[in-house]
């Protein structure tokens, strides 16, 4: 019987491994336990995409890494720069499906607005994303990956302790964060880890549309900032542009935890983001003058309420346009062996 040999063999990858993934790993190779800190130390604090540039590694441990792992990064299959600096790169992972991320500078801060999922389950009716079915959730590795590339393009090699530009990062991508709540919860502990990637859990931010049940978690184990994507203040209007709101209504939000706790105890910010349209997206931006009265009203009522200029709204990169290409395979019919 004929046998297909594969033309390549695929190792496994050590970039996003968390640090007792890695150290299970080298331990597995039987590689000594100082060892696993020192390749943190070249994966997430020097960005090393080579084994033979570990230089504080003996040769001969270099190559028998190289031998049995790989450094790899998905491939970057698009990269547009906007007339205003923001950058978005199309990702393409070993199995050949797709996500969008995106670097936002600004005078004090470069925000990289990361992706959780290829596609999307919520199907809210002003975001572009909702308009592609769900295809998967990402890995840590491939959430983790998105910071690394950024990192890689910004030439931000070794963590940079002053002067970053990426300082912050929004998961407010393609995708709900909160219904793939344990590779973010993974990738996230890789990112804030101080002697890797180190971003501080006070600059990043999970927006959800409402996963009201996975409220309470995030806030206990992460204790990264929440946004509530709101989009409207009455049910009626809310279920038909977020489904979701059919199933966690408003009122059942507001008893989550974390949302009492900010709105007792904390002043509220309310972030007014404009729509920002997509081909044929069902709506049409508010007037300048109709959102500064709308912002006026909250200001009066005690409530920080900056209107967010639109980024990148020319390659598609603004809050509600990102969307990939990628489509959920078909179920594979089993296929019969070649003859002998």
């Amino acid at each position: 019987m004929a046998t297909e040999i594969p033309s390549e063999i695929q190792h496994p990858n050590l970039v996003g491994l968390g640090r007792a993934a890695l150290a299970a790993e080298l331990a597995a190779f039987g590689a000594e336990p100082f060892r696993a800190r020192q390749l943190w130390h070249w994966i997430y604090h020097r960005g090393a995409t080579d084994f033979a540039a570990m230089t504080s590694l003996s040769k001969t441990f270099r190559e028998a890494l190289a031998a049995h792992y790989t450094l790899e990064r998905p491939a970057v299959s698009r990269a547009l720069t906007s007339i205003d600096g923001t950058r978005k790169w199309l990702l393409r992972f070993s199995d050949g499906q797709e996500v969008e991320t995106v670097h936002i500078p600004e005078e004090e801060r470069g925000t990289l607005c990361v992706s959780s999922q290829v596609g999307c389950t919520l199907s809210c009716s002003f975001c572009h994303t909702g308009t592609q079915r769900l295809v998967r959730n990402l890995a840590a590795t491939e959430i983790v990956a998105q910071v690394m590339i950024a990192r890689d393009y910004l030439g931000e090699w070794p963590s940079p302790q002053s002067d970053r530009q990426v300082t912050n990062i929004v998961l407010m991508g393609m995708g709900e964060p909160l219904f793939n709540y344990d590779n973010i919860a993974e990738a996230l502990k890789i990112v804030m880890d101080p002697e890797g990637l180190s971003i501080s859990r006070r600059k990043i931010t999970l927006s959800t549309a409402g996963v009201v049940p996975m409220i309470r978690r995030c806030g206990a184990e992460l204790g990264v900032n929440l946004a509530v994507s709101l989009h409207a203040v009455r049910d009626d209007v809310r279920d038909r542009l977020v489904p979701l709101n059919r199933k966690y209504p408003i009122a059942e939000m507001l008893e989550a935890h974390e949302l009492v706790r900010l709105l007792a105890g904390i002043p509220a910010k309310v972030n007014l983001i404009p729509f920002n349209p997509w081909p044929g997206a069902p709506y049409e931006c508010s007037s300048e003058a109709a959102i500064e009265a709308f912002s006026d009203i909250v200001f009066a009522a005690g409530y920080s309420a900056p209107v967010r200029t639109p980024r990148g709204r020319d390659i598609l990169a603004a809050c509600g346009q990102l969307k990939s290409a990628s489509v959920r395979l078909p179920k594979r019919e089993p296929q019969p062996l070649p003859a002998a």
